[in-house]
């Protein structure tokens, strides 16, 4: 099988998924040139040949049970057409790139039909519902581990599984260009900056942007020359604009399509919402405050099954409350912008805390920085070389 270009069938899910499916579809053409990748993903897993069937932005939901059951029929239709075609068509692996309710219960199926399956991002079984784990035992031949204590962990579980690193640890530069994004924004090397990122799904900018840009709003009035800029993912960009009117900021704010990271650069601080985002931010060294807001009833069912007082990454990775998170009811504007504001008095008053914070994240950065791409086509190889014919 490794003689030949593999035929590879993907499902990624939301940005962050098209993100990490996109660089790991970086190491298997480097290993295969001429493999064939097809399934549900973006556009970056689009620029690099991915054929998507769906794009990723259907498989975007929120919170941990409302949002989902709402949608369900039509996340369920998707996934039984999906089944089927792969099933027919039978690729040499299934990777599953997080979104882990929709693609567990598939790779269990494909399992079960003899076809190799990888799951990409341990789902947190470390932070909340480890009740996942007999699902995963079931439905993942391997594990790819974008954090190092995953794979020793899944092993006590009889999981195989393997440390690929995290791919935004290589992408993002250990020292990034604040003057060069600055400049790219237009904005100048003395402003006072502040990135608000409100998430990148629909219900992410209805429950998290409003109290998001009424912070925005408090903090203008405190700071009257605080820059404030707004990476928007293009599906939303016209939302967010909107929520930004209707919470009477629209002209407080500079909102991008994209850009993310070239805006994470360019901060001197963040507001953010909860979720993959606060690693990137972690990773361009920078000041946050983590907020979070969802439904009450998905708020309640997450909570039960927390398994950790921190709710943000850099938190969970680094141990301890390094950056402050207002979650659910203590996100209000007013909290989120005091503790926002902090950064920026530390920043002018304070600065060895800002350089202590720096350092503690320059640490982690080095301790997530492996050329993922490659492990993880290594990985891949070798669950093709031992694979039965499909």
């Amino acid at each position: 099988m490794t003689d030949t270009a593999p035929r590879v069938a993907m499902v990624a899910g939301e940005a962050s998924g098209d993100l990490l499916a996109g660089l790991l579809l970086d190491g298997v053409q480097a290993r295969w040139p001429a493999a064939t990748a097809h399934g549900i993903g973006g556009p970056q897993m689009a620029r690099r040949g991915f054929a998507a069937w769906w794009p990723s932005e259907r498989l975007a939901v929120h919170g941990y049970s409302i949002e989902v059951f709402r949608r369900l029929r039509e996340l369920l239709a998707i996934r039984k057409q999906l089944r089927t075609r792969l099933l027919a068509e039978r690729p040499d692996v299934f990777i599953g790139v997080d979104a882990p309710d929709f693609n567990l219960g598939l790779e269990a199926d494909l399992r079960a039909a003899g076809i190799p399956t990888v799951h990409f991002v341990c789902p947190s079984i470390w932070a909340w519902r480890a009740d996942r784990v007999e699902k995963i035992r079931k439905s993942a031949g391997h594990v790819l581990c974008i954090f190092p204590f995953e794979p020793e962990l899944l092993a006590r579980h009889g999981i195989a599984a393997t440390y690929v690193g995290h791919p935004l640890a290589s992408v993002i530069p250990e020292v990034p260009d604040r003057a060069g994004a600055r400049a790219h924004l237009g904005l100048s090397d003395a402003d006072d900056v502040l990135a608000i990122l409100p998430g990148s799904r629909s219900s992410e900018v209805q429950y998290i942007a409003p109290a998001f840009f009424q912070a925005a709003a408090l903090l203008r009035q405190t700071r009257p020359k605080l820059r404030m800029v707004v990476p928007a993912v293009p599906a939303l960009h016209a939302r967010i604009e909107q929520v930004a009117r209707e919470q009477g900021v629209a002209d407080l704010l500079q909102i991008v399509t994209g850009q993310s990271h070239t805006v994470l650069a360019a901060c001197d601080a963040t507001l953010i919402a909860s979720g993959s985002a606060t690693l990137e931010a972690a990773l361009f060294k920078r000041p946050m405050v983590i907020g979070y807001h969802m439904h009450p009833l998905s708020w309640w069912l997450m909570k039960r099954k927390q398994l950790q007082p921190w709710v943000g990454l850099p938190n969970i990775l680094c141990g301890e409350f390094v950056v402050p998170e207002l979650i659910q009811d203590a996100a209000t504007p007013q909290a989120l912008c005091d503790a926002t504001l902090q950064w920026f008095v530390a920043k002018a008053q304070h600065p060895a805390t800002i350089a202590a914070l720096e350092q503690r994240f320059s640490a982690l950065h080095a301790s997530l920085r492996r050329d993922t791409s490659q492990l993880a086509a290594d990985a891949i190889e070798k669950i093709l070389a031992t694979a039965p014919a499909v």
